[in-house]
């Protein structure tokens, strides 16, 4: 199966970001962080040892430290770069997890598991890498993100270029990431999506953002055609006819996919068995007046 995405620039484009300091476009993020970490300290249990896998500069760990659940935590990513003042990370490719079976009891995953090439064979990494009974949470952005974008950028280039080619990755349906958190074997699966809209001026400062974020275009099947300022005049003309509200200001969606399991333990509530039951359903549904 060939690539979709540039191993390389995913880096390069997230060390970009990392360099050019916040500036407010860690949003996302900070939302992540405190979606996990809430949803962490409902979890009735201590992990003794937590994994931030490619949280870019641990805000996400964090935050899940303060939930008080975690007894010890490191992070991996791609670089020592990404490890703040004092800090000492382990490095490895978003690809392939350096981590060994059975090592970690909590691994968190904020926002880079859709820059995968192979999601599933990543998720079944992630499952063997967990401890019986250890607990997996992820963030990603799921279908319907960035879709105003998507859509101005295809049109624009179709009017001015007679065709058009991938401005924007695809991403995730919510109920595709459920299948295959079960397929890579983890037990109790739960998947649910939430939807941000943020408001820019135009589409200069929401791709500005982008940038800052790390989440310019990483396809291998990108034009590497300069693109023009007639294009994106035109492309910020289509998005303030389409996608604006009354006081001018353009919407950007972001719809987060948030999902956790567990790696199998049989301590864990089973399915019953078919035939099982001690009550039929015609006998459930019986009048019983």
């Amino acid at each position: 199966m060939d690539a979709l995405f540039d191993p390389d620039l995913v880096i390069r484009n997230r060390e970009r970001a990392l360099g050019g300091g916040d500036s407010g476009a860690g949003f996302l993020l900070d939302i992540v962080a405190q979606e996990l970490a809430e949803r962490l300290a409902v979890v009735e249990r201590q992990f003794k040892a937590a994994v931030e896998l490619h949280g870019m500069d641990g805000r996400v760990a964090r935050a899940c430290l303060e939930s008080g659940r975690i007894e010890s935590l490191r992070r991996v990513e791609t670089s020592p770069r990404f490890a703040n003042a004092g800090e000492t990370i382990t490095t490895g490719t978003i690809e392939h997890l350096p981590l060994a079976e059975q090592s970690a009891d909590l691994l968190l995953s904020p926002l880079v598991l859709h820059l995968a090439n192979d999601t599933p064979g990543l998720l079944i990494q992630m499952r063997r890498a967990l401890r019986p009974d250890g607990l997996l949470l992820t963030a990603l952005p799921g279908a319907g993100t960035l879709g105003e974008l998507r859509d101005v950028l295809l049109s624009a280039e179709i009017e001015l270029e007679g065709g058009a080619s991938p401005r924007v990755i695809p991403f995730a349906d919510v109920r595709d990431m459920g299948g295959l958190l079960q397929r890579a074997g983890f037990a109790l699966p739960v998947v649910d999506v939430e939807t941000y809209t943020v408001r820019y001026d135009s589409i200069f400062e929401l791709m500005r953002d982008l940038k800052a974020m790390g989440m310019t275009n990483p396809l291998r099947a990108r034009s590497r055609k300069p693109l023009t300022r007639r294009f994106f005049v035109r492309a910020a003309e289509l998005y303030a006819e389409r996608h604006s509200d009354p006081d001018g200001r353009i919407r950007a969606s972001f719809s987060i996919i948030y999902m956790s399991g567990w790696a199998p333990h049989e301590s864990q509530p089973k399915p019953l068995k078919p035939g099982s039951a001690k009550i039929s359903l015609a006998d459930a549904l019986k009048d019983k007046s």
